[in-house]
């Protein structure tokens, strides 16, 4: 054979092998079917904010999304903790913490009357000179502040925000919340809900105080035509925090790779578990928005978290009514809201209630389709609470998909290197410190 016959069969065999290697897998193309509008999932760059929903009265820019990260992670504000000694010492991010996935890295997360760390948070404890009822920690695992853009109503419950399910609810507003009044003013979801959120979680912000910490120049960059006493207030803190919480997105997951046209992205039992989410399992019966979650409100007839150790909760909580501790409805008990997905595997336990200590836990739940809580009666309980038949390694391979395809490894873009105040953050009391190896 000749030296050119040589080279041009070589040729050949390497085209034919690329061409081979670029031929989708069955998992693919079951997956290209049951997808066939791929854009209905693709989340957009967190650089893009003409993209990303927001609030009229709240619009994204580029300053406000910055200072909203600093603060986010900011001790300096939490001045209006129970104790001197606790005074600046909690963050927003004490119990939504990245590296957990932005939520606590143990059932309940602690603010005011917490201290400790561990690596995801999982070690933060109550301050013994603290009573269980003095604490700051909610009678509901704290929800993922991931991809909450494409939350219309946020809360379990869905009480905050005035349109979406809340349009005709007004006459709840401020009923059983008062926090939920503020609807009223019709500044966005996250933006009335973080409003609420800085009084509960015992944090001020006033012109002295911004000053003082350094923050005033951010503050008037972000909000040159916001009134001075909005301005440096909580009302201009929650609406720098809101602006960086909806850009917060997880595109870099390799289930969005996949959707832009990567099919190498998801490995093989991903994309098997991608099939199952979308087919056999029917999970976006109820996950089918972009963050993967919904508006629908489920009764899935899983524990409270009063019943797996919460603190300052119990069984007259008004929030495991869910929906119906919210609006007062009969049809509405004991339905929560669908949350999104991503980054879900970071840390545990998982549902309103923290009843499921793993993914796994949570997919054999649903596989069963037995209801754990006997005070959820059958009549409330979603339809999707049911067998689903799911052999072993299929529950292996949706809760790979979950874990790991829904993944976006690199949080840490949406973590500051340092605050202003030079504090320790998430946590800046003297055990936090300790445990995370901070000065």
């Amino acid at each position: 054979m000749t030296p050119k016959i040589t080279f041009l069969a070589i040729l050949c065999l390497l085209v034919f092998v690329g061409c081979q290697h670029e031929e989708l897998s069955t998992s693919d193309k079951e997956l290209n079917k049951l997808i066939s509008n791929k854009a209905r999932y693709i989340l957009p760059d967190e650089t893009d904010y003409a993209s990303i929903p927001q609030s009229p009265v709240n619009p994204l820019t580029k300053e406000k999304i910055e200072l909203g990260k600093l603060l986010f992670f900011e001790p300096a504000f939490a001045n209006e903790a129970k104790r001197q000694d606790l005074k600046f010492t909690f963050t927003c991010s004490s119990c939504h913490v990245p590296e957990a996935g932005f939520k606590p890295g143990r059932m309940q997360g602690i603010a005011d009357g917490g201290v400790g760390f561990g690596r995801l948070g999982e070690s933060r404890f109550k301050y013994p000179l603290y009573a269980n009822d003095s604490i700051d920690a909610q009678g509901a695992r704290p929800l993922v502040t991931l991809n909450v853009a494409y939350v219309e109503n946020t809360m379990w419950n869905g009480s905050f925000g005035s349109d979406g399910p809340n349009a005709g609810t007004e006459s709840m507003w401020g009923v059983f919340d008062p926090g939920t009044a503020r609807n009223h003013q019709r500044l966005g979801a996250l933006e009335g809900q973080n409003i609420e959120g800085l009084i509960v979680h015992r944090m001020n912000y006033t012109k002295e105080l911004i000053t003082a910490a350094g923050y005033k120049d951010l503050f008037d960059k972000a909000f040159p035509d916001m009134p001075e006493d909005e301005r440096y207030s909580r009302k201009g803190a929650s609406f720098a925090i809101s602006a960086y919480l909806r850009q917060n997105l997880t595109n870099q997951a390799p289930f969005q790779m996949w959707l832009k046209g990567d099919q190498h992205a998801m490995t093989e039992q991903q994309k098997k578990g991608a099939v199952l989410f979308f087919g056999k399992a029917g999970c976006n019966g109820c996950h089918f928005e972009k963050n993967l979650g919904s508006m629908k409100f489920e009764a899935l007839g899983v524990d409270d978290l009063y019943e797996h150790g919460g603190l300052k909760t119990g069984p007259a909580d008004r929030r495991n009514l869910g929906r119906g501790g919210f609006t007062g409805r009969a049809e509405d008990m004991f339905k929560f809201r669908t949350p999104q997905l991503y980054n879900l595997g970071d840390s545990g336990p998982y549902f309103h209630g923290g009843s499921k200590e793993t993914l796994e836990d949570v997919v054999r739940y649903f596989n069963n389709g037995v209801k754990q809580n006997n005070r959820v009666p059958d009549s409330q309980l979603s339809a999707f609470i049911r067998p689903l038949g799911l052999t072993e390694e299929e529950v292996k391979d949706l809760t790979e998909f979950i874990a790991t395809g829904l993944k976006d490894p690199n949080l840490k873009r949406y973590v500051p290197e340092r605050v202003l105040s030079g504090m320790c953050f998430p946590n800046n009391d003297p055990a936090s410190k300790i445990d995370m190896n901070c000065n």
